[in-house]
């Protein structure tokens, strides 16, 4: 059973990557390069073959596990802390959860975005700035220090923190709906439902603020800074491109929100449980009067 989830994980970063390059070539020009979602990933391709679409990598690859780590980590401390499992709770401990990861997150799209934007579209180029992730975090921080590595901090906050907890609430209300109990010979194709509409309502809850987030992290990558700060960038934004602005990569975003978080919310339930299960064997083999040691009173 969790064999088969996994099979449908291990694909999920490659899906992801490429999903999140024709994102942010969408997302942070001022200047339309592309029609939409599929003239941006048909331009990747034609200009740089499929490998275009995997540039940056690295940090994702690096920063992902860690991340989720995090999250669910934390999430499931602040929910033992609260005590009751209500929808409050949940969207409490998942906000948490959000904030918290941004110490990692942030630094980790930063790379992303510089490494993934360079050489392509309006910031095309011959040279490049950086040789991989970690080489774009070391000069960004020789140049701008740690400022410079934080910079879109508050805009990832702003979208982290809310997102997360409608992530968690989402799923915790269609886990329920659903009835995903252990015996449900259908309880895997409803949690991957479940966290792939978790996925989708996370992401659409917050997408505007991903949008300035990542045209403020691309800020720079050409040579010089175009925006002041967070209010510059979505005055300047709305003047040019109107509202729509805040829906520029949408279509790739939510194609790869759903699988992404499917398998992500499907792997970790099916491994709890797992564990739980075992954790709960041990307890009773402990209790059984056969498997006691003889007292020495």
């Amino acid at each position: 059973m969790l064999l088969d989830v996994l099979f449908f994980y291990f694909p999920t970063p490659c899906i992801m990557i490429a999903a999140e390059q024709v994102r942010l070539q969408v997302q942070s020009v001022d200047k339309p390069l592309y029609r939409g979602t599929f003239h941006c990933f048909q331009s990747i391709v034609r200009q740089e073959s499929v490998q275009g679409l995997f540039k940056g990598i690295g940090s994702p690859m690096m920063g992902l596990t860690f991340i989720n780590a995090i999250v669910f980590g934390v999430q499931g401390n602040v929910m033992r802390r609260l005590g009751k499992d209500t929808p409050q709770n949940q969207f409490l401990a998942g906000s948490a959860a959000g904030a918290i990861q941004c110490v990692v997150c942030c630094p980790m799209e930063l790379a992303k975005t510089r490494m993934q934007l360079q050489g392509t579209g309006e910031y095309k180029s011959k040279k490049r700035l950086y040789k991989n992730s970690l080489d774009c975090l070391v000069r960004i921080y020789q140049k701008e220090g740690v400022r410079g590595i934080n910079r879109g901090m508050l805009t990832t906050l702003m979208r982290e923190t809310p997102a997360f907890g409608i992530y968690f609430l989402t799923y915790d209300y269609l886990t329920r709906s659903l009835g995903c109990d252990p015996d449900d010979s259908y309880m895997i194709p409803k949690l991957l439902f479940a966290g792939g509409m978790s996925g989708i309502a996370s992401w659409l809850s917050t997408y505007p603020a991903d949008v300035i987030k990542s045209r403020l992290q691309a800020d720079g990558v050409g040579g010089v800074n175009q925006y002041k700060g967070i209010m510059d960038c979505v005055q300047q934004s709305l003047a040019k491109e109107g509202w729509r602005v805040f829906t520029r990569g949408l279509t790739s975003t939510l194609l790869r929100a759903f699988p992404v978080n499917a398998a992500t919310f499907a792997t970790v339930t099916l491994f709890l449980m797992y564990m739980r299960a075992e954790e709960e064997g041990v307890k009773e083999c402990e209790a059984s009067p056969t498997m006691q040691q003889p007292s020495s009173l």
